[in-house]
């Protein structure tokens, strides 16, 4: 026998004996930190887990969703929307306000759950704004701000760094840039008292009044959470699930299915602020703004099929496109301005509730002033360090600017910097070099994930003797940041909008009739091709019942388009003044920075007399002249093809000038016609894209094998390139020739 075995079977018995006695005797006393009472030696015999205290049980099997673990447990439950703990929920629409009009509170523990978990939804890539193009540049302020606005940054010569980000929303950052939708317009100014950052789009309004939808407005336009389709669009069900039972919507959309959600650079691309904010100046009177970036190029949006192809042949066009012009000296530029409102109680002008972040004041009422203009003119050297590392924030303010109370921006005010501390790491996100500051820097905030800074002393906080009192709060008179005294109204806590809030629909049709024929063909196109890719019926018909109550030719021919009957309108349609300055037609503009196609015929060296001096004429006017050829590298006449026949698209010039008819390259797709099919193609794709085309020499052979009439409008034929090159400069000053199509939309 094991001479151990009678050892442990004598140790065994009375461990069992001593578990008997322990049974009998009074309860132990709390505290015990284990099941069993360990030995004074260390363990060695290998066991098994120790059983739980008497006093611990195992947490139920549930699962995330509060359901017993089987079939299906892992599903939604229930029939009532809730909080993450289950907690029923009777509004999920409004934030906790004081009063409808007043600012909303910290305390409204949904808005601030439903804002984190939505902030937190994707590491490391933003959940919107996610595929972004960033630039640095300079601001330089006018001076002319300071009646209503102390702000440093705006006085008259002050020269501010600045580092821009555009972007797109809904799509990841592998989509493409031309997709149809809501641009981002970010711009942080480092400005000698502190970081400003103005996060604005480039459209002037929002999908929600109150910033407690914003989960529900991108959850609806993503792709679908089953099978993550369709990327980058909203030419599917939830989203017109969602804009057509959600009217306060309507306004965006309308802007959505507009030209102004297909820009044709971001350079030509208008900015806003979205949100009222409120100005102090220097002698503490106040007024409420808008803030506009004004392009000095124009609005300029692409045509519907351009974006298409583009987001085949070029995904990366809008950023390479802002690249490509900075480094070819064509700098950006924008007019920042503002319109300026009386700050009254009310906080309304001309009836219109400033508040709400789903209406516009029209320039007619309230013109906008420049303040400012800013340059983009330096490129990133890293993307990932910068463009992908710059933190923005709405908080981010500077004496002389603050915040209004504008339910959407108090929840931007919380969600922003939540945001970056999941997405760069921690809290010190601002010492990231892109997001550091100009200005001195004498901060408590200490440690933390990724600190950078060394700091000195022992005495981070207030009051203190160690540190000799460093570092002092600063007065009035040494440039501190001072919220604005604003009296908030006497109210009840409630979750309530005001009544002014609701209404939805005549500031869409206020956009909508102030535009040109030509664009109001595109928005009905828009419209019609975006609910003909839904697949419910239900959704489109219940989006028609929406658009009747904003027009009734609007509604009549989308209707008409996906071949459903038009609803009538379910209330009367209001008589609106249209906004001129709501259409991108009908101006004249620069052409700096435009992009001149050259179709040469390199075996017809005749064909080639005057190009060098019209790429010259094109360089002097600010332009990039690109030569297209059978083949690239050298050429006669010591020309050199930037494009082939095969690399090229019409999609990628704002003008085409054709030197000759080039036959067939060998690479062509087998034909029979005599001028090269790509070229014939190019040349149509333009034509059709309302752009200016100019030819000399031969050229008439190539146009009419296109089927384009050496008469029709904005096309321009002559016996040189230096006879046409001016008036093809004349035409691109109205950006297309809009009048090739007349618009059937009235």
């Amino acid at each position: 026998m094991d001479p151990i075995k009678p050892a442990r079977a004598v140790k065994e018995a009375l461990e069992r004996a001593v578990d008997k006695i322990a049974d009998l005797t009074a309860p132990a006393t709390p505290g015990a930190p284990s099941s069993t009472s360990p030995a004074v030696d260390e363990p060695t015999e290998p066991g098994e887990p120790l059983p739980r205290k008497p006093d611990q049980t195992e947490p139920e099997t549930r699962t995330a969703t509060g359901a017993q673990t089987g079939a299906n447990s892992r599903e939604q439950q229930g029939a009532f929307l809730t909080t993450s703990t289950g907690t029923r929920l009777r509004d999920t629409d409004h934030s906790l306000k004081a009063g409808s009009r007043g600012p909303t509170l910290l305390q409204d523990h949904h808005l601030r759950e439903k804002i984190t978990h939505f902030d937190h939804e994707r590491i490391p890539e933003r959940v919107v704004h996610a595929r972004g193009a960033g630039v640095h540049g300079v601001f330089v302020g006018y001076g002319n701000a300071e009646q209503v606005c102390k702000s440093a940054f705006l006085r008259e010569g002050e020269s501010t760094p600045v580092f821009v980000r555009f972007s797109t929303v809904v799509g990841s950052r592998g989509s493409a840039d031309t997709v149809r939708d809501t641009r981002g317009f970010a711009t942080k100014f480092y400005t000698s008292e502190g970081n400003f950052d103005l996060v604005g789009n480039n459209i002037p309004v929002f999908f929600i009044q109150d910033g407690i939808k914003f989960p529900d407005v991108i959850h609806a336009a993503k792709p679908h959470p089953d099978r993550e389709i369709p990327q980058a669009q909203s030419a599917h069900d939830t989203f017109w699930d969602f804009v057509s039972l959600h009217t306060e919507a309507t306004h965006h959309v309308l802007w959505s299915m507009s030209d102004r959600a297909v820009p044709r650079s971001y350079r030509t691309m208008e900015g806003f602020g979205v949100h009222t904010f409120r100005l102090v100046n220097a002698e503490g009177a106040t007024s409420l703004v808008k803030f506009h970036w004004k392009p000095r190029l124009g609005v300029h949006s692409l045509e519907w099929e351009e974006a298409q192809l583009l987001s085949g042949v070029d995904p990366d066009f809008h950023r390479r496109d802002l690249f490509d012009a900075i480094e070819a000296g064509a700098y950006p530029q924008w007019e920042l301005g503002i319109q300026v409102f009386p700050d009254t109680p009310e906080q309304t002008f001309e009836g219109i509730d400033l508040l709400d972040p789903t209406k516009i004041v029209p320039e007619e009422l309230a013109p906008v002033r420049p303040v400012g203009v800013l340059t983009l003119n330096r490129n990133t050297t890293n993307y990932f360090a910068e463009t992908e590392q710059i933190a923005f924030h709405v908080g981010h303010l500077v004496p002389g600017i603050d915040v209004t109370d504008d339910p959407l921006l108090h929840a931007r005010l919380f969600s922003y910097i939540d945001t970056q501390l999941s997405r760069l790491g921690g809290p010190n996100f601002n010492q990231i070099p892109v997001n550091r500051p100009h200005a001195p820097v004498n901060d408590m905030l200490r440690d933390g994930l990724h600190q950078h800074a060394v700091h000195s002393g022992v005495a981070p906080y207030k009051p203190n003797s160690l540190d000799g009192g460093c570092p002092f709060q600063a007065g009035a008179d040494t440039g501190a940041y001072a919220e604005i005294a604003a009296p908030v109204a006497a109210a009840v806590k409630e979750r309530k909008s005001p009544a002014s809030f609701s209404d939805h629909f005549s500031q869409p049709r206020l956009f909508y009739r102030s535009l040109e024929p030509l664009e109001r063909q595109h928005i009905i196109r828009a419209f019609t091709f975006e609910l003909g890719k839904c697949y419910e019926q239900a959704i489109k018909e219940r989006q028609l019942r929406v658009l009747a109550n904003v027009d009734t030719e609007l509604c009549a021919a989308v209707a008409a388009g996906l071949g459903l009957p038009a609803p009538e309108p379910t209330a009367v349609l209001p008589e609106v003044t249209p906004s001129p300055a709501l259409s991108q037609l009908g101006k004249r503009w620069p052409t700096d920075g435009r992009v001149i196609g050259i179709v040469v015929d390199a075996t017809d060296p005749s064909g080639l007399d005057g190009v060098p001096a019209l790429q010259r004429a094109i360089t002097d006017a600010g332009m990039t002249p690109l030569v297209i050829a059978a083949r690239g590298g050298e050429l006669p006449l010591e020309l050199t093809a930037q494009r082939t026949f095969l690399t090229a698209r019409s999609v990628e010039f704002d003008a085409l000038l054709v030197a000759a008819a080039p036959p067939p390259a060998p690479d062509a797709v087998p034909h029979r016609a005599a001028v090269d099919p790509r070229i014939v193609l190019m040349l149509q794709e333009a034509y059709r894209h309302a752009k200016v085309i100019g030819g000399w020499g031969t050229a008439s052979a190539a146009l009419t094998e296109a089927g384009i009439g050496l008469d029709d409008v904005g096309v321009v034929v002559g016996e040189d390139p230096a006879e046409v090159f001016p008036q093809v400069l004349d035409l691109l000053a109205g950006h297309r020739v809009w009048d090739r199509f007349p618009a059937s939309a009235t």
